[in-house]
This record gives structure tokens, sequence and C-alpha cells, in this order.
């Protein structure tokens, strides 16, 4: 059996940071990966469509844990210690300029994914990290004061474990029968299926809008867009990760309600319609888009309250009016289902919060051994905040286990 003095399980994300920056701290450790596929860092490769999103240009704690519908309070400490101008910082130094976006995402100048997957396995080639794939932990123990790892292709043993494996049932069942309790896991960031005439048609149409689930305290605005199989983009994202745990309860069969007019009530949209139908009498009402919106929603729209082709606004009734401001501000539709964002799959769920030490993301019940990233029940909104949750723990991670 070979020795280490630190060997972390997973090779993504928060494992090679965490490696890297323990084999730096402390030069002369004996580092091990282990990875139970046959390429490392494959969620790093996908992320933002190929191109990596490493961050989020968001610079104060306190709005950064704002992202995180599980994982809000507990990430306020740790970001304090380390977070996105650390890790511009920490790229910056190995030669990796970042660029934000207008939505605040952060990518790699080179809008590439490879640039971050080569710095990790240069530094880990340099640092003398050793990197083993196809080797899955099968078991997990200790012996007097060394963690004994159990895998399919031979034992190791070190003094400190780091569990940066993910969203991994197997090693979820491997830390309950070390004492932890883990958060069942569901999905978190998904799409809504909706068949409705109402959007039939008008795929790839994106605006901003506001959404509430009927029935739940879950709401949400952001630009909004319009699929082939219903609603997605970043309004719908942040519902579907804030509201996991109860549109999982409700089996994905549910209404929402969507304000096309953020900020806008079926009452003051009436006054509005009322004062068009005075100043465009004579103009067909379906010609003219108003309000910004994008044309052939707003025809759908004007079509949905029983409003034809060819009426002009002088003859528009009460009743067609108000049902133009209800389409408008509290258009309700039926969710049937969901749908996996992108190849981003991520999950709420995993280890119990309450039996972590934050400020060193080692675990409460097992000294010596340490969680980060996804394995833990933290996740984020789309946005490359779930990698920032991945870097800050595995940076406060090293720390701990070099000091």
């Amino acid at each position: 059996m070979t020795n280490y003095d630190i060997i972390i399980i997973g090779g993504g994300a928060a494992g090679f940071f965490t490696a890297i920056n323990a084999a730096e701290m402390k030069p002369g450790l004996k580092i091990l990966i282990l990875e139970r596929g046959k390429e490392v860092l494959t969620k790093v490769r996908i992320s933002g469509g190929g191109r990596c999103n490493v961050t989020h240009a968001e610079f104060v704690p306190k709005e950064l844990t704002r992202n995180y519908p599980r994982g809000e309070k507990e990430l306020r400490g740790p970001f304090h210690s380390f977070m996105t101008g650390d890790t511009i910082g920490w790229f910056a130094d190995r030669g990796i300029e970042l660029k934000t976006e207008e939505d605040g995402r952060m990518f790699p100048v080179s809008d590439s994914s490879e640039t971050i997957i080569n710095c990790f396995l240069s530094e880990a080639e340099r640092l003398k990290i050793q990197v083993l794939k196809n080797h899955s932990v099968k078991k997990l123990g200790k012996q007097e004061n060394k963690w004994i790892v159990e895998t399919s292709k031979g034992d190791f043993s070190a003094g400190k474990v780091m569990m940066a494996t993910g969203s991994n049932p197997k090693i979820w069942k491997l830390l309950e029968g070390l004492g932890h309790s883990i958060v069942p896991a569901v999905p978190s960031l998904f799409t809504f299926n909706i068949k409705d005439v109402r959007i039939k048609g008008l795929a790839g149409i994106s605006t901003y809008a506001e959404v509430k689930v009927k029935g739940e305290k879950l709401e949400s605005d952001g630009p909004l867009l319009i699929t082939h199989w219903g609603l997605s983009g970043p309004g719908i994202l942040k519902l579907s990760a804030w509201g996991a745990r109860e549109l999982f309860a409700r089996n994905y069969q549910f209404q929402v309600e969507v304000n096309w007019l953020p900020g806008s009530d079926p009452e003051a949209m009436l006054e509005n319609l009322k004062q068009l139908k005075l100043e465009q009498a004579k103009q067909k009402v379906a010609k003219y888009a108003h309000f910004e919106l994008p044309k052939r929603l707003w025809q759908s729209l004007v079509r949905a309250s029983a409003i034809k082709e060819d009426d002009i606004w002088a003859d528009l009734t009460k009743a067609q009016l108000r049902n133009l401001s209800l389409q408008l501000t509290k258009a309700e539709f039926q969710v049937n289902g969901k749908s996996t964002f992108k190849e981003e799959f991520v999950t709420a769920g995993g280890v119990e919060l309450k039996e972590v030490n934050f400020k060193t993301f080692e675990s409460k019940l097992q000294p010596g051994l340490f969680l980060a990233g996804e394995v833990l029940n933290i996740d984020a909104i789309t946005g490359g905040f779930n990698f920032q949750n991945a870097w800050t723990g595995g940076y406060l991670a090293a720390k701990a286990m070099t000091e």
C-alpha cells in the first residue's frame, strides 16, 4: 500500500484546485488525486458551452452568497477569505487573464476551457502531484491515525483525505457509512416544458420578464427565452434553482405566471391600453408592438386576448382590453416536466452543511476528512458561482491541510 500525505478523491475543479494549492503552500508533500473516470476535469471542459465560466464579477461577499439557494449562510465567512478577486489573481499569476461579459460571467480571454484544464494539468505536473485515472473508490476507513482508501485498482493510505467528488451517490453512501447525513439529491438547474399556443413558433425570442410559481413563494426575474419545448433563460434557471425541492415535490407539474412587462400590474396596464385606444384609434392592434415587446410575442398575446388580426384600437371592447392587460402582466402557463439545461447537470443535495466546519472545510465528525464543491449540499444559479464555491472550498481546505 502506497502512503501519501494527502489523497484527493475526485479529479474535477475542486480536487485539482485543492491539490495545487496544498502543494504550493507546503512543498514536498506527497499528494495523490484519484479519479474514477478515464478523464479528469470533464465538467470544466463542458462548462459555459466549452468556454469555462470561471467565476462571476461580484466582489462583495454578502452579495456573492445571494446566488446560492443552498449554502448562502455558510459561504459568507469563506468568501471573506477567498473569493472572486482572489480567483482572478490566482489565474493571473499563472498567466491566464479573465474577461468579464455583460452579464457578469467571467471567462478566460481565450474563450476556451482547455486554457483552464491545461493550467491545472501543467501545475499538477510541475508540483509532482500524482494523478491516477480509472480508480473507483470502494471503501474509506481509518486505521490508527491513517485513512485507508480502497479502490478498484489497489489501496492507498494518507493522513488527510479530501472528498471532491461532486454529486456522486456512491461516495455519499460511503460518507453516510462514516456518520454523515446526506440531503437527497434533486435536479437544480433546469428549463420548463410548456406546450402552449401562445409560445408556439416563437422559439428564439428572448425578453426580460418576471415569473412566479403559483401556490409557492417562488418568484424571479431575468431574461426569459422561449424554446421549442417551453421556457428557459436566466429568469427560469434562477427559479428552478431556488425552487429545486418544491418543484421536485410537485413532480414538475405546476403553473407559472409570467409578467412580460416587469413592474407593471393589470390595473395600470389597463389604463395604458385605454390611452392607446384613444391615441392609436385607427391603427390595427396587431400591427405594431408596444412596450418594447418583441413583435411576434406581442401579436401572439393580442391573438390570445380574442383580438383579431384586423381589429383596430377604436373597436376594442372593455373585455378585450382587460384580456390583453392580463396576457401582458399575468399570463398563466401550465408546466409539464423539465429539461436539463445544456450538459450542465447541477443537483441540490449532498452532505448536510451543519456537519462541516466552514473555516477549514473539514468534517466535524471525522477529523482529517475534508469536503469541497458539490459533494456538499451547496449549489448555485448559473453564472460561474458553482466554480467559485469549488475554488473557495479547495483553497481553504488546502490551507487547513498544510498548516
